[in-house]
């Protein structure tokens, strides 16, 4: 079976980049400080329920897991780049990080008690994300939490250069809280919260995280 182009482009892309963007996004933590709370809120509602493993989907050089790690959580990363795993396990040797891709996660029915998955499925075409939001309901256990992190809304940008400047060949997709309510809603979800924060600094868009259940019955 021939391989998806938007899977392809973003693995090849974030293997050029990997090494610098590990060095962009060390600190990142240092200033979103209602990202902070929201994923502190996220990790008590996990530990609340029993706790678990938790995934962190698209998890780049590894400083999202570290800092789910840091909160207290069971976490683990996967990500679609070989290059972005190999500075994740050179950053964070502590912790166990898995080459994968999202759409076909290589996880047992209920094997998770959280996903995280921080701005990572912004590289999806629209058309692939109910396939996405299935495989995360399908490895969630039930009562288990899922936390997304994107870019607000209704464009699809294509990337050509980035992080160090290097060249780079992908779209990102902005999206609106309530078109991915419903992407979750239809795959089984309950919505829990979300918070979306006004352009700042850099980010000249809004951002938007997103905390989902999956019932338990």
């Amino acid at each position: 079976m021939t391989e998806p182009t938007h899977l392809r482009e973003t693995r090849a892309s974030y293997d050029t980049v990997a090494a610098d963007y590990a060095e962009i996004v060390r600190s990142a933590f240092d200033r979103l400080t209602l990202e902070r709370a929201m994923l502190a809120a996220f990790a008590e509602l996990v530990e609340g329920d029993g706790g678990g493993p938790v995934a962190d989907i698209g998890c780049g050089p590894g400083h999202v897991t570290a800092h789910l790690s840091s909160l207290g959580l069971d976490a683990f990363g996967i990500d679609l780049s070989p290059g972005m795993i190999e500075v994740a396990q050179r950053d964070h040797p502590a912790l166990r990080f898995d080459v994968g891709t999202m759409t076909g996660l290589d996880l047992a029915d209920g094997e998770l008690a959280g996903i995280v998955a921080w701005y990572s499925i912004i590289h999806t075409p629209l058309d692939v994300l109910p396939a996405v939001f299935a495989e995360f309901h399908r490895t969630l256990s039930p009562g288990g939490r899922l936390f997304l992190g994107f870019h607000v809304g209704d464009e699809r940008r294509r990337k050509e250069k980035g992080y160090g400047g290097h060249p780079m060949s992908l779209y990102i997709y902005r999206l609106q809280p309530n078109l991915v309510a419903d992407l979750a809603a239809r795959a089984g979800f309950e919505e829990h919260a979300r918070l979306v924060s006004a352009p700042e600094d850099e980010r000249n868009v809004p951002q938007a995280c997103m905390v989902f259940r999956k019932p338990k019955a």
